[in-house]
């Protein structure tokens, strides 16, 4: 049976995909989540201020994470060593 994944491991993999710009489609299918499930996550992310739209060199759409998301993502990923390491 598969199990569910938590919101801190879909945050942490959609954050860490924008460290470099990326469309939405290849934020969604890198984070493996429905359309639905991505758009309500990725809205979030984008209100909370911890990723931001740019303008890549096409001039299209693109996300990267910000300084904020940047923290985010640290302490997650510091969370998730503390939880499940063998330390």
């Amino acid at each position: 049976m598969v199990q569910k994944r938590s919101w801190p491991e879909i945050v942490t993999k959609i954050l860490e995909v924008t460290t470099f710009p990326a469309n939405k489609m290849k934020i969604m299918y890198s984070s493996n989540l429905n359309f639905q499930s991505f758009n309500g996550y990725f809205n979030n992310l984008l209100l909370k201020g911890l990723i931001e739209e740019i303008k890549d060199s096409d001039g299209k759409n693109s996300y990267k994470i910000t300084d904020r998301g940047r923290t985010l993502l640290d302490v997650l990923r510091k969370a998730d060593k503390l939880l499940f390491s063998d330390d």
